[in-house]
């Protein structure tokens, strides 16, 4: 506040410049939602949990840029602009995604009731907050001291990071996004079981990011990228009668599937979809990609062995939808997107 003038003697002039300084740090932040809603809209209906905790650590960070405006008072508008415009994004993350989990929780339909009791328990809890921040506040030597107003706030905001992930951590969905399809599908691959909703629910990690997940799956590959020459899935079969071989190959699937054996770090495997493919395509080929990596061999012939694959995952997918229905799971809410982009027909290699 002693940064745009209050507390100091000044002009009417003086005074607009700051009201502008404050209204302008707003309108930046206000740009952040416009970015999000926009951009990522898609992304959170597949994990709400992942992205609800997300939103608590960048909100987080937003909130260090506020602290540091008492610290660098003759630079507030930028501080305390980045500190609207990531709290911004947080706040684009935060509603988007608590919108699908209190949609999981209105079992019968009643949404409004739902929202409307969680907006009660949201106002008590901010009422007994404002309680506690004035009584803090009143504390002797804390609103003069900054480092002791600093370590209050990483108390408080980690007690909350906590609390938040403790609570994201109960929630039982009963949905089929990749993060849980990759848990079940590795259980059915190597023990021919699945875990049932609360056991796979409370193993799942609700930090991590799918890039960071082994076997590494990269849907939506051109298949001409697929192809090439630095990804050469067979040494003795040349580029394009190799192609017709494997569309052959994948004839029944709605999509095609290789080995990158060009990444000798870690086993990769790349997905192409075509026209018309759903989200059964894409738990089809999570399953025979986790297969590979199971049994993969790199000195044998990678065609054979994606036969091979295909052959087990005709034998055992069903087997694997019908143990997904004995425990609980929803096989109508797969929430596996199809990428769009570079479809087989539409890049014209068929």
């Amino acid at each position: 506040m002693q940064a745009v003038g209050v507390g100091f003697s000044g002009t009417t002039a003086a005074a607009s410049a700051a009201a502008i300084r404050w209204v302008s740090k707003d309108g930046i932040g206000a740009f952040g939602r416009l970015f999000i809603g926009g951009r990522f809209g898609n992304l959170f209906d597949d994990d709400p949990k992942q992205w609800r905790m997300y939103a608590d650590f960048i909100g987080s960070a937003g909130s260090i840029f506020d602290l540091t405006t008492q610290l660098y008072p003759v630079y507030f508008l930028p501080l305390a602009s980045l500190g609207n415009l990531t709290k911004a994004v947080a706040r684009g993350l935060k509603d988007p995604s608590f919108r699908v989990i209190q949609n999981h929780f209105a079992i019968s339909g009643n949404l409004g009731e739902v929202a409307a009791k969680e907006e009660v328990w949201e106002v008590a809890a901010q009422l007994l907050g404002l309680g506690l921040g004035i009584l803090l506040l009143d504390a002797p030597g804390l609103s003069t001291s900054y480092p002791v107003l600093v370590v209050t706030w990483m108390t408080m905001r980690l007690l909350h990071l906590w609390l938040r992930y403790q609570s994201l951590s109960v929630l039982q969905f009963n949905s089929i996004n990749l993060k849980r399809a990759r848990m079940l599908v590795e259980s059915h691959v190597k023990h021919s079981s699945v875990p049932g909703c609360a056991d796979c629910n409370r193993r799942e990690n609700i930090l991590s990011l799918e890039r960071f997940l082994k076997p590494r799956i990269i849907f939506g590959v051109c298949l001409k990228e697929m192809l090439g020459e630095d990804i050469s899935v067979s040494k003795v079969l040349p580029r394009f009668p190799f192609a017709k071989m494997l569309l052959k190959l994948f004839v029944k699937e709605k999509y095609v599937l290789v080995v990158n054996k060009q990444n000798k770090i870690d086993f990769e495997v790349f997905v192409t979809f075509k026209v018309g493919a759903t989200s059964q395509a894409v738990l089809r080929s999570v399953w025979q990609a986790y297969w590979l990596h199971l049994n993969y061999k790199s000195d044998a012939d990678c065609y054979d062995q994606i036969g091979q694959s295909l052959v087990e995952l005709e034998d055992r997918f069903q087997n694997f939808m019908e143990q997904l229905k004995v425990s609980g799971w929803d096989t109508q809410k797969i929430s596996l997107k199809v990428p769009k982009e570079h479809s087989i027909e539409e890049i014209g290699a068929v």
